[in-house]
């Protein structure tokens, strides 16, 4: 790994709190997430860009101690006492709307938002001291996958200031499909999955290649299957962005969830 260069990591978070709730059908996803860190360099900073913050135009939180946003419904009471009490970072917060101004795309601070579960749930799994300080950036609600990999390409010199950028979703997310008992459900999700291998990692394709596939995802095969809505994935096109320093991703997970295959990566 470059000395210089912090990594860029996709962390597909699992269903709501279920992680933090000892969730067998999460235990291994809940293992990759609780030894994440320990491959990693410590951050001097987090970066999360979150599958559950969706905005007109992006917004970066500016909290200098930002609250819990517990956005999930339906769940035992102890899901809604989890703490994470990390600090926010307001100069990180400013420098990172001067890059996206930088390169013209419309930002503001928002000095309210709390950690949502897309941040906390994998954070207090990876990083439970709570010690390093935490930013969010906000989806665009155009869900433009173009969009959104300008976005990681707008924060990619925050890996040259010891700040480690997370993209927190799913590498698959339809609801119904979830606890479905019909085999296509597993297969679609191979299929998806195996195209997002071939497009990430491996020496086949340049980084060129690499995003005019995911500009086009929704051609791949299974696509809207295994993400009616796509704002799950969006994170990945931001970490895809950010790590253009990169030659290509690790698969640092696989495995499967409520039926479906999952995967997280790494740019190193």
């Amino acid at each position: 790994m470059s000395s210089t260069l912090m990594p860029v990591v996709f962390v597909p978070h699992g269903g709501g709190p279920m992680p933090l709730l000892g969730d067998a059908s999460h235990r291994e996803l809940t293992a990759f997430m609780q030894s994440l860190a320990q491959d990693l360099p410590t951050p001097k900073a987090i970066l999360v860009i979150s599958a559950h913050w969706e905005e007109s135009i992006a917004h970066v939180s500016s909290a200098a101690n930002p609250p819990m946003l517990f956005d999930y419904y339906g769940f035992p009471p102890e899901s809604y006492e989890f703490r994470y009490p990390a600090p926010g970072h307001p100069p990180l917060a400013e420098a990172i709307a001067q890059l996206l101004h930088a390169n013209n795309i419309p930002v503001t601070l928002d000095s309210q938002r709390g950690y949502d579960h897309g941040t906390f749930v994998p954070l207090l799994l990876s990083y439970p001291r709570a010690d390093i300080p935490v930013v969010q950036l906000s989806l665009l609600a155009s869900l433009d996958p173009a969009a959104h990999i300008a976005l990681g390409n707008a924060i990619a010199p925050l890996r040259e200031q010891g700040v480690l950028i997370i993209g927190s979703g799913m590498s698959f997310h339809n609801m119904r499909a979830f606890f479905s008992p019909s085999p296509t459900v597993k297969t679609k999700s191979d299929n998806f999955d195996q195209w997002l291998l071939e497009t990430l990692t491996g020496d086949a394709l340049d980084y060129s290649q690499r995003a005019e596939r995911l500009k086009n995802w929704a051609s791949a095969p299974d696509a809207r299957f295994c993400h009616p809505r796509e704002e799950h994935l969006l994170p990945l096109h931001v970490c895809f962005g950010a790590a253009k320093a990169s030659l290509s991703a690790q698969h640092n997970f696989g495995g499967y969830l409520l039926g479906t295959r999952v995967s997280g990566f790494c740019w190193q």
